[in-house]
């Protein structure tokens, strides 16, 4: 018995009709395996100790030419035996929904080692803002402030990343009285 030609070739379409099932059986597995890994190595990084911090109220620190200076602390914690470089502390302090003063700090230096490291965040705020907050100065000679920083670390194998920090409250302004004595 003899085959055709239109027998052989249809033959060999559906030869090439099951591989091309396979090759997308073979992705499809490939796939799910890779989503899996993906999952497993996200589970696994979360559960990683991280760095903690928290940051202190703002307070008033001094008057210059350029403006008034207020001050925080963030206060670090490392649970690694080893120190941890800090890349930047950036910060925005808003009051009356104003952006009132901003910037960074580049490379602040180290958490220590298993420890405990306070950083001093120094907020310099200029005279032509203080102006625009006689507002909300009012009678108690206070302003409400909205504290927002960024602790960026550089953790290995995890790599750099953001600790979000907020605090918010008030500010007693010095009066004269305070400045003379």
């Amino acid at each position: 018995m003899s085959t055709t030609e239109d027998e052989r070739s249809g033959a060999a379409a559906e030869a090439g009709g099951g591989e091309e099932e396979r090759r997308e059986r073979s992705v499809g597995l490939m796939a799910g395996l890779v989503d899996r890994a993906k999952g497993f190595v996200v589970e696994k990084v979360a559960q990683i100790p991280k760095p903690e911090a928290a940051l202190d109220r703002v307070s008033f620190q001094s008057i210059s030419r350029e403006g008034v200076e207020l001050h925080s602390h963030v206060d670090v914690s490392n649970p690694y035996s080893h120190r941890i470089p800090i890349c930047e502390i950036t910060y925005t302090f808003k009051s009356a929904g104003k952006v009132i003063a901003s910037g960074m700090m580049p490379d602040p230096g180290w958490i220590a080692a298993s420890g405990s490291t306070k950083l001093e965040l120094p907020v310099k705020v200029p005279y032509d803002f203080i102006l625009t907050l006689m507002k909300d100065l009012g009678g108690d000679w206070d302003i409400d402030y909205l504290l927002e920083v960024g602790l960026t670390i550089d953790l290995p194998v995890i790599g750099a990343f953001t600790i979000p920090l907020t605090t918010e409250g008030e500010i007693k302004l010095p009066t004269f009285r305070d400045l003379l004595f």
